[in-house]
């Protein structure tokens, strides 16, 4: 009776094969399908996706999950600087300045790591996705020349719909197109090895909050979807990697995006993107007003210093951006401009208004591999008369392989306005020439 049994379930298994062949040749796939998680054709899609992952010994190549995410995809990428010259001068580091706590705020020329991070992100069937990444290469508070290992972008995204995406966690807020860009990517990337002095001292950075972000017209106006899309986040407001909010007052942050125009001119494929954005937040005492801080200028030689605000303050700033791209050219520009005062009767520091602006055009010279980059930026700390830095960036982008592997040179000649305008101080000129490797991984 028991070999009689065993045949008839083997001949049943061999009379379903076929059937479950039709769908896809793999019976995980087949078994998801009839338990409803899947239809025929993400089986399909998911089965092919798998077979491009593996490799000739039949291995597969991706990271296996242990819970039930639909994709787990491990990456980060590596970023190596050689600075030369002046070193970090475009970010307001002049040669003989003063010292500042920690350390000298002149910088040596130097190779660095400039950047090494990792990460995983993944998605669920319950349109869900996620991201947990961290970067090697990052002060940890213990000395001044020592790195420590600390969370990026950490967020659980809600996007069945998209006109209303939901975010939570740790990540950009949404001001300052340049600080938006990643700097590496398989899509946008920087085009110049660093962002611009006006973009490290005054955007925000990463934060802890929420962001409620869509495009309203995606189902309605398909083919019209990046006419309109917003971004309206709540964060905490004292920078990332705080478990607690500084105060019991909140940071608020919104940008609308525009594409006006999206076609052809003379021929080639061109697009208009037009951008604007502003937060308000309320700080206590002694935080941090951007992750990098570079706001405060100093009285004896105009260079600048991380900035703390020693007394409790208020923040408002507001910007304005736009890309236009046609074939292989593209210029960008931006403005913002940040007020802070203070908000108690006898403050440590006096109102000002940080502003700053640049302009980038960019040319592809051969194919997609090889392109030429300029950048004139300028960003003027608003604390004492003249005491503007310009920067002029010249730039060779080399496209390896894609965007995965890339080679930059930038050269950077930058003023001081305020050494030029005050005898005595120091050299109001100085030469940059930075290099940098990296990959996308």
């Amino acid at each position: 009776m028991k070999r009689i049994h065993f045949a008839a379930a083997l001949l049943a298994t061999l009379a379903l094969l076929p059937a479950a062949s039709a769908q896809t040749s793999d019976p995980l796939m087949n078994a998801l399908v009839k338990k409803g998680l899947l239809t025929a054709e993400e089986a399909k899609e998911i089965k092919a996706e798998v077979d491009s992952n593996t490799n000739q010994n039949g291995v597969a190549k991706f990271v296996l999950p242990k819970g039930n995410e639909m994709k787990l995809k491990l990456g980060g990428f590596i970023q190596a600087n050689g600075e030369f010259g002046d070193a970090a001068s475009f970010e307001g580091r002049f040669t003989g300045g003063p010292p500042i706590t920690g350390g000298p705020n002149q910088i040596s020329p130097r190779i660095r790591l400039r950047r090494a991070r990792i990460g995983v992100s993944g998605e669920f069937l319950e349109n869900f996705d996620f991201k947990l990444e961290g970067d090697f290469q990052q002060g940890d508070g213990l000395t001044s020349g020592r790195s420590g290992f600390s969370g990026t972008d950490l967020f659980i995204n809600y996007h069945q719909f998209a006109e209303a995406n939901f975010k939570v966690g740790q990540f950009f807020a949404p001001f300052g197109y340049e600080m938006l860009i990643p700097d590496v990517g398989p899509d946008r990337i920087l085009l110049t090895a660093e962002r611009s002095l006006m973009t490290i001292a005054t955007v925000p950075e990463r934060q802890v909050g929420a962001m409620l972000y869509g495009a309203p017209l995606a189902n309605i106006l398909p083919n019209q979807k990046d006419l309109f899309t917003y971004s309206a986040g709540i964060f905490n407001g004292n920078n990332r990697n705080a478990t607690i909010n500084d105060n019991s007052e909140f940071m608020y942050a919104g940008r609308v995006e525009s594409v006006p125009f999206q076609g052809q001119v003379i021929g080639l494929p061109a697009k208009w993107r037009l951008g604007a954005n502003a937060f308000f937040s309320r700080d206590a005492a002694n935080t941090l007003l951007s992750h990098v801080g570079n706001l405060a200028l100093s009285p004896i030689d105009g260079s600048l210093s991380p900035y703390n605000a020693h007394s409790p303050d208020e923040r408002v700033a507001w910007g304005v951006d736009q890309t236009l791209t046609v074939g292989p050219f593209e210029v960008s520009a931006e403005y913002i401009a940040d007020r802070i005062r203070p908000t108690t009767p006898a403050p440590s520091f006096a109102r000002f208004t940080a502003s700053g602006y640049y302009v980038q055009p960019s040319l592809y010279i051969w194919e997609k591999k090889l392109q030429l980059v300029a950048k004139w930026e300028r960003f003027e700390p608003g604390q004492a008369p003249h005491d503007s830095i310009e920067t002029i960036t010249g730039g060779l982008n080399w496209y390896i392989y894609k965007q995965n592997v890339t080679a930059m040179l930038d050269y950077m000649h930058t003023w001081s306005d305020f050494r030029r305008n005050n005898p005595g101080t120091g050299k109001d000129q100085f030469n940059e020439i930075l290099l940098r490797l990296q990959m996308y991984y």
